[in-house]
């Protein structure tokens, strides 16, 4: 049975509301989500397989958007996965959160209501493990996403490795070595706290625990990002970090250019 009744919990001084299901017609659940640290309201999107169990447990694929609120001018995340029958093949939980300001999955040094990481952390995945059968382990919960959202897996993985099992990163900036591009100052606001999530400096700190195979961070190729692709995956190597790399081919920098499938099929292996 889906959770439908008002969810309203206090955590962290943070007092979260998140509504009833909303079946959509495209064969999503929606919910509204109210919290202190996000502006205004913000959803969690989610895709269920078509034989949903609740008496079994389910690993987690967060599709991770790259705009803010409900734009989608680079494509619909989830509902590509849909279009691919990713849910059912592996199966999956499929879920996507969205946020108030453009997505880079970091914290703002001083407004409350850009916590973009601590949103994630503290009420969608809590969330998720009270009110559906998903697994409790780290290695299930699975990361998918490209340009910012790239950027935000491979962070969120290398920040908390423990939390999440693989990042699946394509056409992302990884290699970014300040928050002067692409919306990021207006997330990151300072070089201080850009460098507590840049891509670089975490590998190099935090190396040997992703030492040992199997890999699980992969980088799938490009469309706009080829030379900070595979700048960060020659820095991976010369790390010793195990990881999962193609080179290409080119595609066009959306969620439906077709680079979905094979990064879906790494974050599933050995399921």
């Amino acid at each position: 049975m889906l959770p439908c009744i008002a969810i309203v919990y206090s955590l962290l001084g943070a007092e979260p509301t998140i509504s009833e299901a909303a079946a959509q017609p495209d064969g999503t659940l929606r919910y509204a989500v109210t919290s202190d640290y996000q502006a205004g309201t913000t959803t969690i999107r989610m895709l269920l397989p078509d034989k949903y169990d609740s008496s079994r447990r389910y690993r987690v694929l967060l599709v991770l958007p790259v705009e803010a609120g409900d734009e989608h001018r680079y494509g619909d995340g989830l509902l590509e996965v849909k279009k691919l029958n990713v849910h059912n093949t592996h199966p999956l939980i499929c879920v996507q959160p969205t946020f108030s300001h453009l997505p880079w999955y970091a914290d703002h040094p001083t407004d409350p209501q850009i916590r973009q990481e601590t949103y994630l952390l503290k009420v969608v995945l809590p969330w998720l493990k009270e009110h559906y059968p998903v697994r409790k382990d780290g290695a299930d919960w699975l990361l998918l996403g490209f340009s910012k959202s790239g950027y935000g897996a491979m962070s969120l993985l290398m920040r908390h490795p423990t939390v999440f099992g693989r990042a699946a990163a394509w056409d992302a900036p990884l290699d970014m070595q300040a928050p002067n591009k692409y919306g990021m100052q207006g997330i990151y606001e300072t070089q201080e706290n850009f460098d507590d999530y840049r891509i670089t400096t975490l590998l190099e700190r935090d190396a040997a625990r992703f030492h040992d195979p199997p890999a699980r961070a992969g980088i799938f190729g490009y469309g706009n990002f080829r030379e900070q692709m595979t700048a960060v995956h020659e820095r991976m190597q010369r790390l010793g970090i195990a990881h999962e790399f193609r080179d290409g081919p080119w595609r066009e920098h959306t969620w439906s250019s077709g680079w979905i499938p094979e990064a879906v099929e790494f974050l599933t292996e050995g399921e």
